[in-house]
């Protein structure tokens, strides 16, 4: 299959791409929730046991003491700003496959869509870097008689803005950057070329099972390329204020120190279950809203 650049339709990919991240966060979010918990809870004292020893026995504690509405904790944050960021994240990749190769007659290369990938995730960061600020802090507030310092999304934004304007908004930026360039390289990459190895001869779309297989793998890689720089980007925008003055450097010294390496990979269970089908709900949303806005409005 000839992998030609195609002009890129900022209105498509912001409808399609929306429609896909919406698809993402419903079906992802509680397995994100406890990934979050998981991630920040503090190290075990002398004597005293972890809040959760891992995935069942978080997903559990939090059933039992906050309801099955405390697994949908700070799912407003990325709600609001999944359409932008992921309107960004498929439009970012076209743009960055223009850049890459400007002959439409070639096809890329895998380096080359990794790169047009990584672009992506450079522009989605201005959108992601406040929402997943606002949601970490929201997932974390424990229910059940703990106290509830942020009432909801906006509140939660209001209260960071008086407390320490933009900077704070924006804190765990780098984190970002960290984690989404190169998880945004390895998702675009491995969604592209299993499509490309799916795609019957004569055919020039994937059946919805071979494009739901193919969003789960890149979700699953997107997430083992990412899941270090994202333990750090949840400690980091969910510590007090002064806790770790040289940013994401400050904790991954911390985290070494304290906890050794594994505690780069805490959460990963949560993530690998979640990563499958919600990516597959993304790109199954991102390719039917697509070809629905191709066959409706084919000029737009």
């Amino acid at each position: 299959m000839s992998d030609k650049v195609v002009p890129v339709s900022p209105i498509k990919n912001f409808l399609a791409g929306g429609f896909g991240g919406m698809c993402l966060v419903t079906t992802g979010h509680p397995l994100d929730t406890i990934k979050v918990r998981l991630q920040t809870q503090p190290a075990a004292e002398s004597g005293k046991p972890l809040t959760y020893t891992g995935t069942w026995d978080c997903l559990k504690k939090i059933i039992k003491h906050e309801g099955f509405k405390g697994l949908y904790k700070g799912m407003g944050a990325p709600i609001v700003g999944v359409a932008p960021i992921f309107a960004l994240s498929f439009f970012g990749y076209g743009v960055g496959k223009q850049m890459v190769n400007r002959d439409p007659n070639t096809e890329l290369s895998p380096i080359q869509r990794f790169f047009a990938g990584c672009i992506s995730g450079v522009m989605t960061t201005v959108i992601m870097t406040p929402g997943e600020r606002i949601k970490c802090l929201l997932q974390i507030q424990q229910g059940a008689g703990a106290t509830v310092k942020y009432a909801g999304p906006l509140d939660c934004g209001a209260k960071l803005l008086k407390e320490g304007g933009i900077r704070s908004i924006y804190k765990g930026t780098c984190a970002t950057l960290l984690r989404d360039v190169p998880a945004s390289g390895m998702y675009f990459m491995t969604y592209e070329l299993l499509k490309k190895a799916l795609i019957p001869e004569n055919c020039t779309s994937l059946s919805p099972l071979c494009t739901m297989f193919a969003g789960g793998v890149a979700g699953i890689l997107n997430w083992a390329v990412a899941i270090p720089a994202d333990v750090m980007k949840s400690r980091l925008q969910t510590a007090p204020e002064g806790a770790y003055p040289r940013g994401v450097r400050d904790v991954f010294k911390h985290l070494m120190k304290e906890e050794g390496p594994r505690a780069l990979y805490k959460g990963f269970a949560p993530v690998m279950i979640r990563a499958f089908p919600a990516n597959a709900a993304c790109f199954m949303g991102f390719e039917v809203a697509l070809k629905f806005l191709n066959y409706t409005v084919p000029s737009l």
